[in-house]
């Protein structure tokens, strides 16, 4: 098929010079390989396209059908060149974005509002689903994930955030139970952890002044796969939270939760955007990527993941 459309294409532009050897010029290539594309084509269509003389070439009537059909094709050709290219340096077309529910709420839509406005020709799909997209499958361009590391061959992982876990409790609940002073003592507690961050009831803590470890296994009686219901499992005083600080910023600031144990750090996840790898980006996930990157930085709370220099 490929042949027979670059055949065409040759065919044309013999029409288009009224000879061979203006043909032949025009596409780079030599006289003879121009004869034998259209002897192919006559070949395989089994009607003669060109009435042949030392002075001129004419169409035949079955040669002039077909190169209007060939002008069809190379004008739906340079339209679909045309698109091609606005779809790579121009902001239209469509947009899919990746993330869980909670992220794609509370920052995703902020961070992009001004964004989606300013640029009416694209077309802006936020995938929310807790497990992560498959980029390929769901065509996603750019996924947005919490994560330790990301070490997946065929994607471009840009970190955006870094993003400390965190327990939060109730003014209620710690009110109303044993408190917490060490580690140890949450095993008195009832654990709330969110299993997409992979939280185990297994928490690891670093002291931050003194650097002392400590790992301790709990009985996690209720849990979610979202922050926000185990926000609010917390809120209602059933338990101590094991939480990103990046959902709870707001609650931390009004006081409906307070911190439990700040001193002691749990490992710390990274925001990535995620893209697949191309030898050539769209302009519109560079300028997506960019909005998204100029929002995170400016982020309360000074938790802001910085490269090595």
């Amino acid at each position: 098929m490929l042949d027979q459309l670059r055949a065409m294409g040759v065919f044309a532009c013999v029409v288009e010079k009224s000879s061979f050897s203006g043909a032949a010029r025009e596409l780079g290539i030599t006289t003879s390989a121009v004869s034998q594309q259209i002897r192919s084509l006559e070949h395989e269509m089994e009607v003669t396209l060109l009435h042949r003389s030392t002075r001129k070439l004419s169409l035949t009537e079955a040669g002039q059908a077909f190169f209007h059909s060939c002008q069809e094709m190379l004008a739906a050709a340079e339209r679909g060149k045309i698109r091609i290219n606005e779809l790579r340096d121009d902001l239209v077309g469509e947009l899919r974005l990746s993330a869980t529910p909670e992220l794609a709420a509370q920052h995703i839509i902020p961070a992009l509002s001004h964004w989606m406005s300013a640029h009416r020709g694209l077309a802006v799909h936020v995938e929310a689903a807790h497990q992560a997209a498959d980029l390929i499958e769901n065509r996603i361009d750019i996924a947005l994930r919490v994560a330790a590391q990301i070490d997946e061959s065929h994607v471009i992982a840009e970190p955006l955030l870094r993003v400390e876990q965190i327990l939060v409790a109730a003014p209620s609940y710690l009110n109303q139970n044993s408190p917490v002073s060490r580690p140890e003592d949450l095993l008195q507690h009832d654990l709330l952890p969110v299993s997409l961050l992979k939280a185990q009831p297994e928490l690891k803590f670093s002291h931050s002044v003194t650097g002392e470890q400590l790992e301790l296994n709990m009985h996690a009686r209720l849990s979610s796969n979202s922050s926000s219901v185990a926000k609010a499992l917390c809120l209602q005083g059933h338990g101590i939270a094991r939480v990103c600080y990046l959902d709870v910023q707001k609650d931390l600031m009004n006081g409906a939760l307070v911190e439990v144990l700040p001193e002691w750090k749990l490992p710390v996840f990274n925001l990535y955007a995620v893209i697949l790898k191309r030898e050539q980006q769209p302009m519109k996930i560079h300028r997506c990527l960019e909005a998204l990157k100029q929002y995170f930085c400016q982020i309360s709370g000074g938790r802001i993941y910085q490269e090595a220099s």
